[in-house]
């Protein structure tokens, strides 16, 4: 199996255990993580059979003002909009202990500008690779009616009635 973690998080897989197929032939990632998993399924010459999408960063419905607010934020202090930022991923529960590694500032351009492409995604489906994405209904962080709405023609689609953009209930 091959996992990516989510922007600024190493070892956040313990959040999806229960969702993860464990597979030799898995690709699954968590917010930016799933870009990641998405585009090295793209270019991958072995076998992938399931594609996990946890919480996939969406924010192409998002305006480019909030977009640069965040640019702005993070560039202005990164630490304390980090803890923003992982905050607000465990909105409405209780945070939890998270390990972080050191992010850039082009890492998170490149998750708030990211533009999910629907042929690229119906060309991995049609290669025979199983899509599944998960959403929590209460995600603060991204578009969950968006992302839905985008991802439901190509993946098998879960919204997670009141879990959080780590997937987790009360």
């Amino acid at each position: 199996m091959v996992y990516y973690s989510g922007f600024s998080l190493k070892d956040d897989i313990s959040f999806f255990k229960q969702y993860i197929k464990e597979s030799e032939y898995t690709v699954a990632g968590f917010s930016y993580g799933a870009i990641k998993a998405f585009e090295y399924t793209l270019s991958c010459a072995d076998r992938v059979d399931t594609l996990q999408l946890f919480s996939p960063a969406f924010f192409q419905t998002k305006p480019e003002q909030f977009k640069r607010m965040q640019l702005m934020a993070y560039k202005k202090d990164k630490a304390k909009y980090l803890s923003h930022f992982i905050k607000g991923c465990f909105e409405p529960h209780e945070l939890k202990k998270t390990i972080h590694v050191e992010t850039k500032a082009s890492e998170l351009d490149e998750l708030l500008h990211y533009e999910w492409d629907p042929e690229k995604l119906k060309d991995i489906a049609l290669c025979g690779v199983s899509i599944e994405v998960y959403l929590g209904s209460e995600d603060k962080i991204i578009d969950v009616q968006g992302a839905k709405e985008f991802f439901l023609p190509y993946a098998t689609t879960h919204v997670i009635n009141g879990a959080n953009h780590f997937l987790q209930l009360k």
